[in-house]
């Protein structure tokens, strides 16, 4: 599993040119699953992102988590984060998981940011066509994985 994680001031993802999710401060991540992931690396990486310390303290240092600010998670699948561009320039997508268990996997996801860690989690529609905009905050971009 990988989570490309933006700290973000706003963030917001649009199907068909509706609005489907909606933050402020907080956290855009991209969500990609793979064939071996499994519900011990969604708890994983849930509890690794929800206490991840890149929010600044009153000194300007990175050492406030997410919950420490109240921020809120906007989180869209991303299967192209498992993209292998090692053959060609076309990419494969082999790596990512099927959809069915990549959705089960997106949804117990999001329900232990929620639910375990109290965040307020917003979310795009898995294997839609998504528009998603943001203000990256710093720039801060970081990739998690397991």
């Amino acid at each position: 599993m990988k989570l490309l994680v933006q700290r973000v001031l706003n963030a917001e993802v649009k199907v068909d040119g509706n609005v489907v999710g909606k933050i402020g401060k907080g956290f855009l991540v991209l969500v990609g699953i793979t064939h071996t992931d499994t519900k011990e690396t969604v708890d994983f990486l849930a509890k690794k992102l929800c206490n991840l310390r890149v929010f600044e303290d009153e000194m300007g240092k990175m050492n406030l988590s997410i919950k420490d600010v109240k921020g809120e998670l906007l989180i869209v699948s991303q299967f192209t984060l498992y993209a292998d561009c090692s053959s060609g320039n076309r990419p494969s997508f082999t790596n990512a998981a099927k959809a069915e268990i990549a959705n089960e996997l997106y949804k117990y996801f999001m329900n232990e940011c929620e639910i375990e860690y109290g965040i307020h989690v917003e979310h795009g529609i898995f294997g839609a066509e998504m528009k998603v905009s943001l203000l990256n905050d710093g720039p801060v971009t970081i990739e998690l994985e397991k």
